[in-house]
């Protein structure tokens, strides 16, 4: 859920809107619905999409999206699963009441645990799901970047040095650089999968 909930924020933070729902939706479906964890996802969720919809000026999407997603945040403390609510209700109010009166710049960023969250503060495995969500949304080779984390995983576990983790990192956080370091990604997972071709059936 952490893990979730940080790679989405991040995302969302870095003006993603569209993007960030997609680090919570797998894990929210999986919730049981009416739980404070599932509430929170789907607020969220749906907070997210109102940005996204004021931003493109669709104030009949916003305005339906933000008395939904206010309805499921009502209940929750003010700070649940250290996502701080207090300035996402009032935001989803306003919106709900006038959404043409938005400003881009009114969009409350998201803070996570007293953190106003960016890529650049996210573990490895929150940062493994924002790669996932940025390959998708980007249209970069969905495979070879879940292999690339598979294979810095690997390194981590091993506590040892490799390409993989460090590239991960970077094609998360310097998106001035993505597209090269993702071909440089994608050039180690194809090396790596013609070593261990290689080796296979050697011992058999």
């Amino acid at each position: 859920m952490r893990d979730h909930l940080r790679a989405g924020i991040a995302i969302y933070n870095e003006g993603r809107y569209h993007a960030a729902h997609d680090a919570w939706e797998d894990h929210w479906l999986d919730l049981k619905r009416g739980t404070d964890d599932e509430r929170l996802l789907h607020g969220l969720i749906q907070f997210t999409a109102v940005v996204y919809h004021a931003a493109e000026e669709n104030w009949s999407g916003a305005t339906g999206l933000a008395e939904s997603a206010d309805e499921y945040l009502a209940d929750l403390p003010a700070t649940c699963r250290g996502v701080d609510l207090r300035e996402i209700r009032p935001f989803l109010e306003r919106i709900a009441a006038d959404p043409e009166g938005f400003d881009p710049d009114d969009a409350p960023l998201l803070i996570h645990e007293g953190e106003t969250l960016g890529t650049d503060d996210l573990a490895f495995e929150a940062t493994a799901i924002a790669a996932q969500v940025v390959a998708e949304e980007d249209g970069y080779d969905e495979d070879a970047i879940e292999r690339a984390i598979e294979y810095a995983r690997e390194e981590i576990d091993a506590d040892g040095s490799g390409p993989f983790t460090g590239l991960v990192f970077s094609f998360v956080r310097d998106p001035d650089h993505r597209p090269v370091v993702a071909q440089r990604l994608i050039e180690h997972v194809q090396r790596r999968a013609n070593r261990e071709s290689d080796v296979e059936g050697l011992f058999d």
